[in-house]
């Protein structure tokens, strides 16, 4: 007895866990397609309208379950408009398997139709863990399970499979099955570099607790939070992974990433002692590598990550710890505390400064952002999910939404830490498909156009999310640089927009325009009640370009110089 190696491919999804499957149809792979029929009663093949949103569905589908999303597409256009996702994942530290349909072997090397050379293309500059080709039916069990194992193995991130047409019409006999589910080794932290680290705690005076990366368990956060409120230390989380600590805690400190508070900047700035558990410490969390100098910083750093080679990559730490997220803050819980912590007053200013972030500037115009903010935050549930792309307007849920945190027992943000445009539609839409969870997407004009179109798929599967749409007719944030840099010289930044309200309407969405502040409340409530997706448009000033000030103010400033 025999079946065709794409039924096996299904078979070997089934076996590690796989219950959705994100993707663009293509010839290459009709043979997996065939399997995702047969197969149609366990795992769900979600048809997207572009590769580049199906690839941000699979990578949210990772953050939301931690294990690998998976986005099948065809060869060359399929797969170089999915790279975006593979960047997002790599950057992200994001577990996720793409699987690419090829030419077919006889063809190969030809520059046939749609050829790419894919170890090139996706293994330059490490943007994939693994890039690897499956000419042989029969092994594609091993290549499948290598796969999963090496997305969650360490530093989670992406693997690309290349299938050729060929391969996976060929028959394998009924006795080659899947290799089982693989579940990611615990790396324990060293006794040692535990007693360490409380020894640098006890020493210190202003320390800093940075949270962040992917990997964080629900357990693994409440085992942060006990230990954060044992030594009653302040915590910040790194850019995009504002859900890792709980906002609402006496001990948050604030969003380390854009826009970063400028208080909260300099206190760690002025910190002795930086203890990082699971960012990589980048750009974006760094605030361009200032608020620690490269290689060594001024304070004291203890770095957690769970990659070998993210330690001492770009900073030269004073204790270094390779090992899981789960286990780290296991053990951190269990770190015994002292009775008395001489930086308490330090703690309790941190937190202040956050509160005292939370207070608006005004800014002119008629709709007032902190108060939609505030709204969302007012009406949500406690799990609904906040999703956005990349761009200014996203700075207003940065500081003024609170999560719940993964301690709660769900992720409730989905961001690209590689500020891709274009995430927030998609990976709302995958949110709701597979948790029917309630999904706020927060998206600029020019961010939603990017994907838009991937409301069709939200109809298409019953999907119900909320996208709510900036519309301010520019691209903000390089506007914004813009008027820095090159004070009332303006270029390459203005947008004519369609109607936004009809355009969500032929998708089968309710739509909605909002120009006052006191029109959003009523929209929303109707929105959340509402069985149908709604997209609620807010015009927006160009004016309001940052949480912070005018563009007009910004120009002003840099024309006087």
């Amino acid at each position: 007895m025999t079946r065709i190696a794409g039924h096996l491919l299904v078979e070997c999804l089934l076996a590690q866990g796989v219950t959705h499957a994100f993707g663009v149809p293509g010839e290459s792979y009709l043979a997996v397609l065939d399997g995702f029929h047969q197969h149609r009663d366990a795992i769900d093949f979600v048809i997207c309208r572009q590769e580049g949103g199906a690839a941000f569905m699979a990578e949210a589908h990772g953050k939301l379950t931690r294990r690998p999303g998976v986005c099948f597409v065809t060869r060359g256009p399929g797969a170089t408009n999915a790279s975006i996702g593979v960047h997002t994942a790599s950057q992200d530290s994001t577990p996720m398997v793409l699987f690419v349909g090829d030419v077919a072997s006889d063809q190969r090397d030809r520059e046939a139709f749609q050829e790419v050379g894919y170890s090139a293309f996706f293994g330059a500059f490490g943007m994939a863990k693994r890039v690897e080709r499956i000419d042989s039916a029969e092994r594609l069990p091993e290549y499948v399970a290598r796969a999963f194992a090496t997305a969650l193995n360490g530093r989670p991130g992406p693997v690309v499979l290349v299938l050729p047409e060929d391969m996976l019409t060929q028959p394998v006999p009924d006795t080659l099955q899947p290799m089982p589910r693989w579940q990611p080794p615990a790396y324990q932290p060293a006794p040692e570099s535990m007693q360490r680290l409380r020894e640098m705690l006890l020493k210190a005076k202003r320390p800093m607790v940075i949270v962040g990366g992917g990997g964080w368990t629900p357990e693994a956060a409440r085992d942060l939070q006990a230990f954060a409120e044992a030594w009653q230390l302040p915590v910040g989380n790194a850019m995009r992974f504002q859900d890792t600590f709980d906002n609402h805690h006496p001990l948050y400190a604030g969003d380390v990433g854009i826009a970063i508070n400028p208080r909260l900047g300099q206190r760690i700035t002025d910190a002795d002692l930086i203890l990082a558990i699971g960012p990589r410490l980048g750009e974006m969390t760094t605030s361009g590598y200032r608020l620690l100098c490269v290689p060594r910083p001024t304070q004291q750093l203890i770095h957690v990550h769970t990659s070998a080679e993210e330690l001492g990559r770009v900073y030269q730490p004073d204790l270094a710890l390779c090992a899981s997220l789960p286990a780290t803050a296991a053990a951190l819980a269990a770190l015994q505390a002292p009775d008395e912590q001489p930086w308490r007053d330090w703690t309790q200013a941190v937190h202040a400064d956050h509160v005292a972030n939370m207070q608006p500037q005004p800014l002119p115009g008629p709709v007032d952002m902190h108060a939609i903010i505030c709204t969302l935050q007012q009406l949500l549930p406690e799990d609904a999910a906040l999703t956005n792309g990349a761009g200014n307007f996203a700075s207003w849920a940065h500081r003024y939404f609170h999560y719940h945190g993964i301690a709660k027992g769900h992720k409730t943000q989905l961001a690209p830490t590689n500020g891709a445009m274009g995430y927030g539609v998609p990976a709302g839409i995958a949110c709701a498909i597979t948790t029917g969870r309630t999904v706020v997407t927060i998206a600029g004009d020019g961010d939603f156009l990017m994907n838009g179109q991937e409301l069709a798929t939200a109809h298409q599967y019953g999907a119900r999310t909320i996208v709510v749409v900036l519309n301010n007719g520019v691209y903000g944030t390089i506007r914004m640089h813009q008027a820095r840099e090159y004070p009332h010289r303006r270029a390459g930044t203005e947008l004519v927009n369609p109607d936004f309200v009809k355009l969500a309407e032929s998708y089968g969405y309710a739509g909605v325009r909002v120009e006052r502040t006191e029109q959003f409340e009523p929209a929303l409530r109707e929105a959340l009640a509402r069985r149908q997706g709604t997209l609620i448009e807010v015009v927006l000033s160009e004016q309001v370009i940052t949480t912070r000030t005018t563009l007009d103010a910004i120009e002003n400033k840099a024309g006087a110089k």
